[in-house]
């Protein structure tokens, strides 16, 4: 489910496609490693994969200093490096460089492609060790800030109808590595071309809370003061609704959540996303208020795809606003982005904007975010390929409006 965090009101963008233009980091980073880094298999090991505590082990074992451990942390993620390579570890005692090249590996993704959409949004195709593809988005802003839309898994097993990845099926689970390494990527491919990347988004490719130990792990990666460096609040971890692991996630980490709600009836959203089955939107909704009091600083994103006829009606605003009143929140609307195989049709943009309104009127804060990337299937909702999953039983109530 790619969600992109762009919150001001505007049309959807449906220009002709560009090409990327060409770039020195675009190149550096998509070639060959040195022979040097190449070894027996099973004697190496993935650096991304370690938090910091872990790579300071790693580094005492093989008989280095913890101070050199910090060096080749800010290597891979701080100070403008983002190391791919061997050669790339200025500072690092020559010992240890040429440990690392005999041992262990510092890139767990090689880019396949890199498609620009008409509002310049990007989609990278990464391909895995296995010759599995996942998708990553880097959304520029006028305003400042560029955001990477990071998937967590190889297809998905929640069947969101609306949704192109979830109807993939589960290929895997992506490792610690293979998540941190999307938002390297991202600087290190577009940092000179538009400045800081500032926000990262678990809205690609995946249910980010089914894969919990890695994400967890990864984003504090991100999060960490002498690495990557992003802040805590520009961290988002979205979810479909898995209570357990929301509860987990609320008690280990310090990023945002973001919960995929898009229906205000157990009839539609047992429909529409087949998790409420399991935990439905009491359940749902009752973890998070008791587990918010215990955070008393943050909010929760209710992310509320808009779908003509089936969840965009006066009486469903007025249950939304019911649900979710007592629960610090915001609200973010997003505009259906439509795909092959798709049951459902937008809400027209008028409408979206007396729905917004009334939210609004009953004192909620909420946004509606544009649609980036949707020629190029880069938008919310349109990551991955055809997949596999069943349509679910349409309610018989809903049928016209499909």
């Amino acid at each position: 489910m790619a969600a992109l965090p762009l919150l001001r009101w505007g049309a959807s963008s449906l220009l002709a496609h560009s090409s990327p233009p060409a770039s020195r980091r675009l190149f550096s980073a998509i070639r060959r490693p040195p022979a040097a880094a190449h070894c027996e298999p099973g004697s190496r090991v993935m650096l991304k994969g370690m938090d910091y505590p872990e790579l300071e082990k790693w580094v005492q074992s093989q008989g280095f200093r913890p101070g050199q451990a910090m060096m080749l942390w800010k290597c891979l993620y701080g100070n403008n490096v983002w190391a791919h390579y061997p050669d790339e570890l200025a500072g690092l005692n020559k010992d240890l460089r040429k440990m690392i090249s005999e041992h262990a590996d510092l890139k767990a993704l090689t880019v396949k492609d890199i498609i620009t959409a008409s509002d310049g949004t990007r989609k990278i195709l990464f391909s895995l060790e296995d010759a599995s593809v996942i998708e990553t988005v880097v959304i520029p802003s006028a305003r400042g800030r560029t955001t990477v839309c990071v998937s967590s898994q190889v297809g998905c097993a929640m069947n969101c109808q609306f949704c192109f990845t979830g109807r993939m099926g589960l290929r895997k689970h992506l490792s610690t590595a293979e998540i941190v390494e999307q938002a390297v990527f991202a600087r290190r491919l577009f940092s000179d071309e538009f400045g800081s990347i500032t926000n990262v988004v678990f809205m690609g490719m995946g249910e980010p809370l089914h894969n919990v130990d890695n994400v967890i792990k990864a984003s504090s990666i991100m999060v960490d003061e002498q690495g990557l460096q992003f802040s805590p609040r520009k961290v988002t971890v979205s979810t479909s609704g898995l209570v357990p692991q929301i509860k987990r996630f609320l008690h280990e980490s310090n990023c945002d959540l973001a919960v995929s709600l898009n229906a205000t009836t157990d009839e539609v959203r047992n429909w529409i996303m087949p998790i409420n089955r399991k935990y439905n939107l009491n359940l749902l909704l009752g973890t998070l208020r008791e587990e918010l009091r215990l955070r008393p600083k943050s909010i929760v994103l209710f992310e509320y795809v808009m779908l003509a006829g089936v969840n965009d009606s006066v009486d469903d605003a007025k249950r939304l606003t019911e649900l979710v009143h007592d629960i610090p929140c915001k609200i973010n609307l997003i505009s259906f982005n439509p795909h092959s195989g798709s049951q459902f049709k937008p809400t027209p943009d008028e409408k979206i904007i007396e729905f917004r309104n009334m939210l609004i009127q009953s004192g909620l804060t909420v946004m509606v975010r544009l649609s980036r990337g949707d020629d190029q299937m880069a938008a919310c909702g349109q990551l991955g390929e055809p997949g596999q999953l069943p349509l679910l039983r349409v309610p018989e109530k809903f049928l016209a409006a499909l």
